[in-house]
Order: structure tokens, then C-alpha cells, then sequence
């Protein structure tokens, strides 16, 4: 079973792309997890953009969302990676302490908020490249969360799509850098 069906079997939306590369599986995944959002000057504006209502009514953000706000579920060798995240997505809230998080994504506990998990996964390919895919599905508990949570899908998902992507390359520039050095 991959890590992803463990987490989150069923869902209401999905996201999924891929990139092939040069690199060994283990290099890829690695460089999935050094990624950070803020690292490109287009994702950090999509996130300050996303984060502009909550900044503006002075509700208090540490700190730009990125991708280590994920919480790390697991990593199954040189297969794949799995993040989780647990919130409400909707109006200024983003996502839940990292505490409600865990406990969000794995026991399914709170039905006023969506789950989100993504996974990276890398597959050998017949040319000797890598197919590097995320896959992202979220998972929505009840019908109110339902029909709230739609609209903001539909608008959200082309940026998320920009954003999966650009990290995409950004992995794969990454990658092959290493796998050049060696």
C-alpha cells in the first residue's frame, strides 16, 4: 500500500503532476525536502497574496506560510514522501498548530476542517530517467465543509497547480545539480 492510501484512502479533490529527471530516486526525494516556498519570488507571492485578508485585519501570523509548515507523515525508502495538513482553509484561516495537525491528518478527529495530504513519489522509467509525481488529495468531513470549501478549490487550485510545478523544476534543477557533481 503506498503511504498516501495509508493517510488518506478517500478524498474529494485531487491534484497530480510529474517531471521527469536525471537523478537517483534518493537524491530526488531528498531535494523534495529541502524545498521552501519562499525560496521563489512567484510561490512567495501567491502565499502573501493568499495571506494578505488575515494580515490586513491584524491577525497574527508568525511568519509567511511555507512548506515546512507541512507536517512530515513518513517516507517509505527512495519511493516516496508523504506531508499532511489539517485546516480550514477558508476566510483567514490557513491551517492548524502543528499539534492539531498531527492529530487532524492521522485520526480524522475534527470535522470542522479539511485534510490535505501530498506525497512526492519517484518511478524508474524505461529511458533511465526519473518520473518524479505529487499527487495532493484532500479530504473534506462533512457537507457544510463541503459546500464551503468548493468555491475555494476552483479559484485556489490554478495557483496550486503553479506552484506544484515550479517546485517541480526547482527539484528537478536541484537534482540534476547534485547528480552532475558526483
Amino acid at each position: 500500500m503506498k503511504l498516501i492510501d495509508e493517510f488518506l484512502p478517500s478524498f474529494d479533490f485531487r491534484e497530480q503532476h510529474a517531471l521527469s529527471m536525471r537523478a537517483s530516486a534518493g537524491v530526488i526525494l531528498d531535494c523534495v525536502t529541502w524545498q521552501r516556498a519562499q525560496d521563489d519570488p512567484i510561490v512567495r507571492f501567491a502565499i502573501r497574496l493568499r495571506e494578505l485578508p488575515s494580515r490586513l485585519i491584524s491577525r497574527s501570523l508568525p511568519r509567511p506560510f511555507d512548506f515546512d509548515d507541512f507536517l512530515f507523515l513518513g517516507r517509505n525508502g527512495d519511493r516516496s514522501v508523504v506531508f499532511g495538513l489539517a485546516g480550514a482553509f477558508l476566510g483567514t484561516g490557513l491551517w492548524l498548530a502543528r499539534d492539531s495537525v498531527y492529530r487532524g491528518v492521522k485520526t480524522n478527529d475534527r470535522m470542522d476542517v479539511c485534510r490535505l495530504v501530498t506525497d512526492f513519489a519517484v518511478e524508474a522509467m524505461p529511458s533511465a530517467a526519473m518520473m518524479l509525481s505529487t499527487k495532493t488529495r484532500v479530504q473534506r468531513p462533512t457537507d457544510d465543509v463541503r459546500r464551503r470549501f468548493a468555491p475555494y478549490w476552483y479559484v485556489i487550485r490554478p495557483v496550486s497547480r503553479l506552484i506544484r510545478r515550479r517546485m517541480l523544476g526547482r527539484i528537478r534543477e536541484q537534482a540534476e545539480g547534485l547528480a552532475g557533481a558526483r
